[in-house]
């Protein structure tokens, strides 16, 4: 994968570039101070992923990442915890929280690499929704059609324009508004949790304030989709100290 470095901070680019030396699969082709040269550089040259800052002077990185090619993944790169959720807002494929470990940034890495060839597979393709029953539905992808269990389904998230369907078993990335395949789910099972994602509520672990847990995977709540979800699935669920 071509990459390229966004960060505002000299030291902060060069502590990336080390990771990124460290780890196989990726190149990097550029590394900017600003969005503004960094865009100058993607009119011109092909990059698959962008390691982006956030708090930057000029353009910041969340309105700089809206207008990245559809085929550029980005991971954000930061010190501040509390843009997480905005970050998903713009289909970011991860967020780091500086100072990165390897082992955390090698999973990003991967995490980006798998999205990439999925998005890539996907391109060439018609996709779309075939079919509808109570219990499944046919899924066109990859020059397949795949029929997904709702039961099996973890969580769907929304990824440039694409949705990926993350089951027990396997991914499944089709080319389609994440809305309209929320309206093709079983309303008493699912719940949109952020612009990005939605989850099937019978596979939630755990959750908190900010954070639904599933299997090994952490979805992010959004503060516009916080209140629907306690009040639509929670509220009414969780057990009382006095009963």
């Amino acid at each position: 994968m071509r990459c390229i470095i966004v960060d505002d901070e000299p030291l902060a680019r060069e502590g990336i570039a080390s990771l990124v030396n460290q780890t196989p699969g990726i190149q990097l082709v550029g590394s900017y101070n600003s969005a503004n040269a960094a865009a100058r550089f993607l009119s011109e040259e092909p990059v698959d992923l962008l390691f982006l800052d956030i708090q930057m002077p000029g353009m910041n990185g969340i309105d700089f990442a809206r207008s990245v090619p559809a085929m550029t993944l980005v991971i954000f790169t930061t010190a501040y915890a509390e843009y997480a959720l905005d970050s998903y807002e713009v289909d970011a494929v991860d967020y780091l929280i500086k100072p990165i470990r390897i082992e955390r940034f090698q999973k990003a890495v991967d995490k980006a690499s798998n999205y990439l060839e999925l998005l890539k597979s996907s391109a060439t393709s018609t996709n779309s929704i075939q079919q509808v029953t109570d219990d499944y539905f046919f899924v066109k992808a990859e020059r397949r059609i795949f029929k997904i269990r709702f039961s099996d389904i973890l969580f769907i998230e929304g990824l440039k324009d694409y949705v990926v369907l993350q089951t027990v078993s396997q991914k499944v990335i089709t080319a389609m508004n994440i809305k309209t395949i929320y309206d093709q789910l079983p309303q008493n099972t699912f719940a949109r949790v952020s612009k990005s994602y939605i989850i099937n509520m019978s596979q939630v672990t755990s959750f908190d304030n900010n954070t639904a847990f599933i299997d090994k995977h952490e979805i992010p709540i959004g503060d516009a989709y916080r209140t629907q979800f306690f009040d639509g699935f929670v509220t009414g669920k969780l057990l009382s100290r006095n009963r």
